[in-house]
């Protein structure tokens, strides 16, 4: 893997994350534009900096624990970072981030989860492509992006994340199939 090159395809999938992020900062925390673009470029930074020795596009799964952000009873020490950078302390971020949040910054891939038993919805998707851009088929959380191809699937996925951004929920619907055997 070169650095360089891994870190350039890591653009898109930091994006996505950090606006995941950020809209709940706008929505709940009233931020102007200002302190907005200060956590996103701040945020966006300090993860490719932790991400550059950890981004492997030939195995997407090789160090995915080590790029998932969480929230739990701790605050992600690099969302805490980006946020202090704004003026916002650790306790104002657990009011303006959902108390259990996963988010997963993988090559090709993010993903999220709020709360423990929560649906894990896809924010951004591409496949690799042979002329080593990325072409992205499904949608993304960064409006600026370009799409090529919605899937059925992937619509049912925004509208989860959607869902929860406007309904304010703290963890999402739990689809279950239930099987009796005797």
């Amino acid at each position: 893997m070169h650095t360089l090159c891994a870190r350039g395809t890591m653009k898109p999938e930091i994006s996505a994350a950090v606006g995941f992020l950020s809209r709940f900062l706008r929505i709940k925390g009233h931020m102007n534009d200002r302190q907005l673009q200060t956590f996103n470029q701040t945020l966006q930074d300090i993860l490719a900096e932790q991400y550059k020795h950890h981004w492997f596009p030939d195995r997407p799964n090789k160090g995915s624990g080590y790029r998932c952000i969480r929230i739990n009873h701790k605050m992600d020490p690099l969302v805490g970072q980006a946020g202090q950078r704004i003026g916002l302390s650790i306790q104002q971020l657990y009011l303006l981030l959902p108390s259990e949040l996963t988010l997963w910054v993988d090559p090709f891939e993010v993903s999220y989860r709020i709360g423990e038993d929560g649906s894990i919805c896809v924010l951004y998707e591409s496949h690799p492509s042979t002329n080593g851009n990325p072409s992205i088929t499904t949608g993304n959380s960064n409006p600026a992006s370009s799409v090529t191809q919605v899937s059925p699937m992937v619509d049912s996925h925004i509208s989860c994340k959607e869902e929860l951004l406007v309904m304010g929920r703290t963890s999402s619907t739990k689809p279950y199939l239930m099987t009796v055997s005797s």
